[in-house]
């Protein structure tokens, strides 16, 4: 397993913590990487796959600490992940850099019915430059994404690609505002099938599975199924 942005941002907000953080389930032991109580613990086999694609999540801080977040599962898989915590009046620095790195085309991952029908793409195409896809994730709760969204001047000018997912979203730890709306993960799972990475797109959801599942079954204390979706990850993540 390897230590990545989400493991360091996560290990950076809390070292700033002046209170103990009190979300639900914030006082349970778990490891510290995955999240999970430490008999269901994933990061044994957790292996990261080769990707045309990039990832950029824009946290809200309130979510960086949370137990529950999917979005450290992108960084489980795909190497060039990268994540910030977001910041209305004062953007890092190394974000605003990573935005105007030449070798990257940003495209920020958002329902099209929240931006500008010029903005909007209908499907991804890589670029003639051949710059590689930076996808930009807004993690948090629906109204804190749609804040970053709105508040977020540097990410006006990028195009926006939207997902409108024909099933409800199976993520059962966290309600979501509208049934459709779809967990971090599930969302990087929609954007990988786009780009015509059907194989990393299946890894993510059956990542995605394992971690819902192994959390619920954490948190029921009970043990998990014979037929468990992390037994299948694991066979899957070892033929690579």
């Amino acid at each position: 397993m390897r230590i990545h942005a989400l493991h360091k941002l996560y290990q950076r907000r809390l070292s700033q913590c002046t209170r103990p953080f009190l979300a639900r389930g914030g006082s349970i032991e778990r490891c510290t990487h995955c999240m999970l109580l430490p008999y269901l613990c994933i990061c044994a086999i957790k292996k990261t796959v080769a990707s045309d694609s990039a990832f950029l999540l824009i946290m809200h801080d309130n979510e960086i600490l949370k137990p529950s977040n999917t979005g450290r599962l992108i960084a489980d898989l795909i190497p060039d992940t990268f994540a910030y915590t977001w910041s209305r009046t004062q953007p890092d620095a190394a974000l605003l850099a990573l935005l105007k790195n030449p070798q990257w085309f940003p495209v920020v991952i958002f329902p099209a019915e929240y931006s500008r029908p010029e903005r909007v793409l209908s499907e991804y195409k890589a670029p003639a430059d051949n710059k590689r896809p930076l996808f930009i994730l807004l993690d948090g709760s629906w109204a804190q994404a749609k804040k970053i969204f709105h508040k977020s001047p540097y990410l006006n000018n990028f195009p926006v690609l939207s997902f409108s997912p024909e099933t409800l979203s199976r993520y059962l730890v966290r309600k979501a505002v509208k049934d459709n709306q779809l967990a971090t993960a599930e969302v990087a799972g929609r954007v990988l099938e786009s780009i015509g990475e059907p194989e990393n797109a299946a890894l993510m959801d059956l990542l995605f599975e394992t971690f819902k599942e192994n959390y619920m079954t954490g948190k029921q204390r009970r043990q998990l199924p014979e037929n468990a979706a992390q037994y299948k990850l694991s066979e899957k993540l070892a033929a690579l």
